[in-house]
């Protein structure tokens, strides 16, 4: 297992805690601040995922007029840590 700790820039959310098992399978993520629902919902869907297929489908999500958002600034975490 690895845990991941990340602090996103350019978006609402504060914080994200990732758990990653040993066959790159997400176990938990985790959001500090950010829009409650939608980071729920972005978890919950990274559940028993490939990290690197994660990676794959949120990289680029923008959010509004912002350059980036929870999502990409998650495959970013993701892509630095493994």
């Amino acid at each position: 297992m690895k845990t991941i700790t990340y602090t996103p820039k350019g978006v609402c959310s504060r914080g994200i805690d990732i758990t990653v098992n040993d066959d790159g399978i997400i176990e938990k993520v985790q959001f500090t601040g950010g829009c409650s629902g939608n980071t729920q919902g972005v978890a919950a869907l990274c559940i028993g995922r490939k990290a690197s297929d994660v990676v794959s489908i949120l990289k680029g999500i923008r959010c509004g007029s912002k350059s980036t958002s929870c999502p990409a600034q998650l495959a970013l975490a993701l892509e630095q840590n493994l």
